[in-house]
């Protein structure tokens, strides 16, 4: 067992460290999230626009925008009946999959989609702006005072990885005091995904429990939130299946929880080694705006999977039938034929349409909600704290797999 940096332990991989990333590339070895902006780079530039691994059964790694963007799009020879690569024999079928919509196909991923956009329209999310503010502001209350030039906190660990918790808790109806459990839910379905296939189903069968849990308290004492909510809509006439409603609120819990963190976490890392543009944005808060769409872009959190719905070649690679194929959005943001100065943070790009929230038909439906999460969290840890520095980079901790962000940032304040 090793130590993940946020508590909990991470059984044994059953694969070995990577040593060539173009032929054995896995984004689940310690030294990927890490530095995979330089990994992408060294590929591109030794003419490698789509990496492999024999790993999890076969991957592929396409690592351009170009690329990245037509598996995105081609719903018919890449399915999403899975999004997460794993060990795990893949049980969910097409159309749809473990955790609608994000697992669904054409036609039924649709009919799905539409149900989750009413409660992430603009006009739901914007009131939960003062809430975030509040939240944001009693965890920094939480830290207590500090000696500038001596106090060192954990940025992800007391500020960043609290907030998308309590308001994805809130928002689903879920008990506050489950937090932890919602973090080990996390971890175990995103970061816990080499291991031995009967850990990780194990993993599953206790989120499950506890969904099911959740939502039988909901049938018996209806509330306004979005787990009643689900319980509630129709789809065709017809309530949800109690399978749908589980995979939907799976997908809110787990999906709305660690991209978040994630995305507040790295722009705090970026902002504590880069005092020119922490500086600038304490003098000139309207950048805000801007300087956000520039952290999505450079650190996007989120990498997405597709399986291989049928033996054929893309672009000179072999695919074959139920192999995965990773959709790194986060490299395609960094490709330097789609951005100029690609592998810099400029924050006030003034041209930014970057792929932080995916590309294609299951482009994320809770962008709304994290932007406003992202900003506030930014603005009132700035407001707090505008002087503060990485307290020693090698002790940052990234997270494994394909949600990227750190796990652990101890910053001095200053």
């Amino acid at each position: 067992m090793t130590s993940t940096g946020d508590g909990h332990a991470q059984p044994a991989g059953i694969y070995g460290p990577v040593e060539d990333w173009a032929n054995d590339i896995d984004h689940v070895d310690p030294a990927y999230n890490r530095r995979a902006p330089e990994i992408w780079a060294e590929l591109r530039a030794a003419g490698c626009p789509v990496a492999h691994t024999d790993r999890y059964g076969g991957m592929w790694a396409p690592l351009t925008h170009e690329l990245v963007r037509e598996v995105a799009y081609d719903t018919e020879r890449f399915t999403s009946r899975a999004v997460v690569v794993s060990t795990s024999t893949i049980l969910a079928e097409a159309p749809i999959g473990g955790a609608p919509p994000i697992t669904s196909d054409p036609p039924f991923h649709q009919l799905a989609r539409r149900l989750l956009l009413p409660p992430f329209a603009p006009k739901q999310i914007e009131p939960w702006e003062a809430e975030v503010r509040v939240l944001c502001r009693q965890l920094l209350d939480a830290i207590g005072e500090v000696v500038p030039g001596e106090t060192v906190i954990d940025a992800a660990v007391q500020y960043a990885q609290d907030i998308p918790v309590v308001v994805i808790a809130r928002m689903l109806g879920f008990p506050l005091e489950d937090s932890e459990l919602f973090r080990g839910f996390v971890h175990d379905a995103l970061e816990s995904v080499n291991v031995e296939p009967a850990v990780r189903e194990a993993g599953f069968q206790r989120l499950d429990a506890y969904i099911d849990g959740q939502i039988a308290d909901h049938v018996t004492t209806p509330r306004d939130d979005l787990t009643s909510y689900l319980l509630d809509v129709e789809l065709d006439g017809q309530k949800l299946s109690p399978e749908h409603v589980r995979g939907s609120v799976v997908l809110l819990l787990i999906a709305g929880i660690d991209t978040t963190w994630s995305a507040i976490g790295s722009s705090l890392w970026h902002l504590a080694h880069h005092p020119e543009d922490r500086r600038r944005l304490v003098a000139e808060p309207e950048l805000m705006p801007t300087a956000i769409e520039e952290f999505l872009r450079a650190y996007a959190p989120v990498t997405m999977a597709r399986l291989v719905t049928k033996d054929h070649d893309f672009h000179g690679c072999s695919m074959k039938t139920d192999d995965w194929v990773l959709l790194p959005f986060p490299a395609a943001n960094r490709d330097p034929e789609l951005f100029d100065r690609a592998d810099e943070v400029v924050i006030d790009r003034a041209e930014n349409r970057h792929a932080a929230f995916g590309l294609g038909i299951h482009r994320c439906l809770g962008s709304n909600l994290a932007r406003l999460e992202l900003r506030v969290a930014v603005e009132e840890f700035l407001a707090r704290f505008p002087e503060f520095e990485l307290a020693d980079p090698d002790a940052v901790v990234w997270s494994t797999g394909q949600i990227r962000g750190p796990r652990r940032l101890p910053v001095r304040i200053g």
